[in-house]
This record gives C-alpha cells, structure tokens and sequence, in this order.
C-alpha cells in the first residue's frame, strides 16, 4: 500500500519518523523508523534518514508492504445491516469493534465481518472503507462495494453531502443550547495514540452541537459533523470543558460506570451516488447506554 502526506506547516521542521509517526495507518513511531531504514519512504522522491526534518509543502511518499491485505478473509460476525444494494452498505457497528485491520487489530473488525458481502475501492487493507468510527463508538457507517462507489462517497463526505449525527453524553452543563466549536485537530505531541487541540499536523474540525437533555451534572446533545477529524467529537468537547462521559482518553473518572465512551453514531443521511435515491437511516442507543441514561433520570432527575 503507497501513502502519500504533504508536510503541513505545523509540521514543519519536524523529525521524519516523528511526523509520520502521527499518522495512525503507518502503525507505531519504530514501525516507521523501520520503514524509513529500508527505504521505503522517499521525501520528494529521495530517501531521508528518521532524523532528517521536513519542511513544509514536501511530498512524504510511504510504501507499506501488503501482506495483512493478502491476509483478509471473510469471518462470521454478526452485523446489523440497514441498507444494502448491489453498490453500496449502511450497517450499525457495535462499540469494542475496530472498522479494519491496523497493527495490534489482525482480525475481528468490521472489514472482516463485511468481506463476504464484496466490498470494494480504497486501500488493500480496509476495503470498501469510506469513514470510520473509533473502537469504542457505536452505530452507522456507509461502505462501498465497487470502486467508483468509493471514489463518489469519499467525495460526498469531503463535500459535506453526507449527513452525520452522533448521540453524546457530556460531563457538566452547557451554557448554551446550541453552539458551534471550531477547533482545529491533530496529533497530541505527547500521547502518540491521542488527539488534541492544536497538535501535530492540525487540520481544521467544526462540531455543531444542539442540547437534547439536561440531566443533573451531564448534558445530553446531539452532534453533527462538517469535518470528521480522528476523535473529533471527544476532543472538541474536551476543549470546551466538557468532556464525553465514560470517555478513558479525554474525560474524568467514569462515575456512571458507562464502560466506555458515550457517543453513538445515531442518524446517516445521503443521496445514493448512483441511483440518487435519498437515504435516511437512523439507529436507537445501544442497551449499554440506554441504561446509563435510564440510571441518571431515574437517581438525578433533570437539572434544576
């Protein structure tokens, strides 16, 4: 599999392993360094040693070698499917399931559940794969089954065409009923598996989020995506001071006992790419924090 990466400025004057380290599809910083030691990374078409610090606007070129993709193989895994026709899928992923293989994660992911319905376009080692949840966030995603399918969807979702609406659970209560926060995204310069505001590599993110409930010490809202940064929601609202509930990365001691992060993936709306019909899909909370919200009515009751 080939990657390429344009050095941003906030990158800028960087190490080589360092700035591709940030990127979660090349794996682990010594992975890279390994990369780097077998000259499959080209800096503007020339080999770098792992110190060699970039610059901004130079092409990063990696070569990963293929063989988890050669690897794949379909498996039996239960999955909610809620649209499917001969060019597309929109299926419910359950929370603790990663959408495809990476390092660490070799089998048990969504990709591997799907496999068997043939999806299709993108990368080798996630087929299909045109946006992601995190592991411990449920509910809709769209995969495709052909490439130029693919190619549409991605190009829907950069064009904003494509609806996305999540259900968190936030700590605290939120001053206003409705807001926007603008932030831009990228790679916590400490925690290598982490996110923050600003970071390495930041790229612009906007969450619009509206109050659907205001429970004793938590907030319940309804989020919606323009750009769809790693993380996203969860450092955005961790920025703000109010972090997701249960959330073991961004938030506070889980008091609620939730187990997770609170954040499902609750509505999906598109025009089909092919056929234009107009998809609206839309999945309830999961049992897990249905019960979390059903606990917090029942001992607080609404804020006063």
């Amino acid at each position: 599999t080939r990657y390429a990466f344009i050095v941003s400025a906030g990158e800028s004057g960087g190490r080589l392993d360092t700035v591709l380290g940030t990127r979660a599809e090349l794996g682990s910083r010594s992975r890279v360094a390994r990369l780097i030691a077998g000259g499959a990374v080209l800096v503007d078409g020339v080999p770098r040693t792992k110190s060699y610090l970039v610059v901004e606007g130079q092409a990063l070129v990696v070569t990963v070698p293929d063989d988890a993709a050669l690897d794949l193989a379909p498996e039996a895994l239960d999955i909610p499917i809620l649209f499917e026709d001969e060019w597309l899928m929109i299926v419910d992923k359950p929370a603790g399931m990663t959408v495809h293989p990476s390092p660490g994660h070799s089998s048990g992911t969504l990709v591997h559940a799907l496999l068997g319905h043939g999806l299709a376009g993108g990368e080798a080692f996630r087929p299909g794969v045109v946006h992601r949840l995190d592991k411990d966030t449920s509910g809709l995603l769209v995969v495709a089954k052909t490439s130029e399918v693919h190619r549409l969807l991605v190009g829907m979702l950069r064009d904003r065409a494509i609806g996305r609406r999540y259900l968190a659970l936030v700590q605290g209560s939120l001053a206003a009923d409705t807001g926007t926060i603008e932030a831009p995204v990228g790679r916590d310069p400490i925690r290598r598996k982490a996110m923050a505001v600003g970071g390495w590599g930041a790229r612009e993110a906007r969450s619009h989020f509206r109050v659907l409930e205001r429970l004793r010490g938590y907030t319940l809202v309804e989020v919606r995506l323009d750009t769809g940064r790693t993380h996203q929601i969860r450092v955005h609202f961790q920025g703000i001071g109010h972090p997701v509930a249960g959330d073991a990365t961004y938030g506070r001691r889980d008091t609620l006992g939730v187990g997770r992060q609170f954040l499902h993936s609750a509505r999906l709306t598109l025009d089909h790419p092919i056929t234009g019909e107009g998809l609206d899909l839309e999945s309830p909370l999961p049992a897990d924090l249905a019960r979390v919200l059903t606990s917090l009515r029942t001992a607080g009751g609404p804020e006063s």
